[in-house]
């Protein structure tokens, strides 16, 4: 059997990614052609300032394969039932994503540009996670970010091979800096 005729790996259960006033379409594109790319069951946004066809940088035409949902406010939200609002925001009372265990059925919601999820919102998330960065980053490449840990956690793939030159075993590394005595 060829190990691609299962390419790729599908992670188990469903997810969303959508983001709040958003008023950039070119970002949304890039993030509903980074959903289309990684599984996404649909895209969304809360308070938008414009519609999904406007969102010309998605050249994979993700909002004709993909459902998008343009929800007005925080009222008319209506994610499936058992889905799990996942907020992502860069804040220090939240969980790393490196340490996040993913729902099965998760909704991701990014903050607008130049902002944060608005509080209601927040409230009404089920988790916040933040990604590790020093400083906020682009609304599509931190959804990219996000699916991408997603796949890679729920998804089931090869471990990495211990390869000749490579590393013999898994060795801990300092998370800031260099340990003692590195050059």
């Amino acid at each position: 059997m060829n190990p691609r005729d299962n390419w790729p790996p599908t992670a188990r259960g469903y997810f969303a990614i959508g983001a709040e006033r958003s008023s950039k379409a070119l970002n949304l594109g890039n993030l509903m052609r980074s959903a289309h790319a990684f599984g996404a069951s649909f895209t969304f946004t809360i308070g938008a300032s414009y519609q999904a066809l406007e969102a010309r940088a998605d050249t994979s035409k993700g909002q004709f394969h993909l459902p998008h949902y343009n929800w007005p406010s925080r009222d008319e939200l209506a994610l499936p039932q058992g889905c799990s609002l996942v907020g992502i925001e860069l804040t220090d009372d939240v969980i790393d994503l490196p340490s996040f265990r993913h729902p099965l059925r998760a909704a991701y919601l990014l903050g607008p540009e130049q902002g944060s999820i608005s509080s209601e919102l927040v409230a009404a998330c089920d988790h916040v996670v933040r990604i590790p960065t020093t400083f906020c980053i682009n609304v599509a490449m931190a959804g990219a970010i996000v699916m991408y840990d997603r796949v890679k956690c729920l998804a089931r793939f090869a471990e990495r091979p211990v390869t000749e030159g490579g590393p013999k075993a898994a060795v801990p590394r300092p998370v800031f800096g260099r340990g003692a005595g590195s050059a």
